[in-house]
């Protein structure tokens, strides 16, 4: 069986976009861009001998203001900055849609698609969502602690203030 990392993919691999007072994903090419410490992340999770797994909602498709030929390209440019080995996304809105986090059915997904052994597995993510949908799939949570999600500060298995600082943890496993 495989162990794999999860990776929220707005906040972990790419920038969150602020609208106001709102976190929110890019809708557009021209919002989307890579953080730079992201990468020394992934490369350390491949070295770790770990499957890298994109797991993200993207309800803005569900409600028109994503479009899916941004979302294409923006899953295109992941996979050319990064060796990740699947992107799975949930595109409603819907909080009852069963593959929208913080439901766990992507990472069961992943599970079966990729033979994981999930009380083996971690999810690296900047949400509630996130740290929900890995302990109901029997995933260690790890949270990057920001300036936007201060109220959950703590709550994970592991919570830590940087990338780099997630990249350090990793290489201990």
């Amino acid at each position: 069986m495989n162990r794999a990392v999860f990776l929220d993919r707005d906040g972990i691999l790419n920038e969150v976009v602020v609208r106001g007072d709102v976190v929110s994903s890019p809708r557009s090419l021209e919002e989307f861009r890579i953080i730079k410490d992201a990468h020394h992340l992934v490369e350390i999770i491949k070295e770790r001998g770990f499957l890298t797994l994109v797991v993200t909602n993207q309800p803005d498709i569900g409600r028109g203001l994503l479009s899916v030929a941004d979302l294409d390209a923006m899953n295109h440019q992941l996979r050319n900055a990064f060796s990740i080995d699947d992107i799975l996304v949930a595109e409603s809105g819907d909080p009852a849609d069963p593959r929208r986090k913080p439901n766990p059915t992507m990472l069961l997904e992943a599970a079966a698609g990729h033979d994981l052994d999930l009380g083996h597995c971690w999810f690296v993510g900047d949400g509630l969502k996130d740290l929900d949908a890995g302990r109901r799939a029997g995933v260690s949570t790890i949270l990057l602690e920001t300036n936007y999600n201060s109220h959950i500060h703590g709550q994970a298995d592991r919570n830590f203030r940087s990338l780099s600082d997630i990249s350090n943890f990793i290489k201990t496993l």
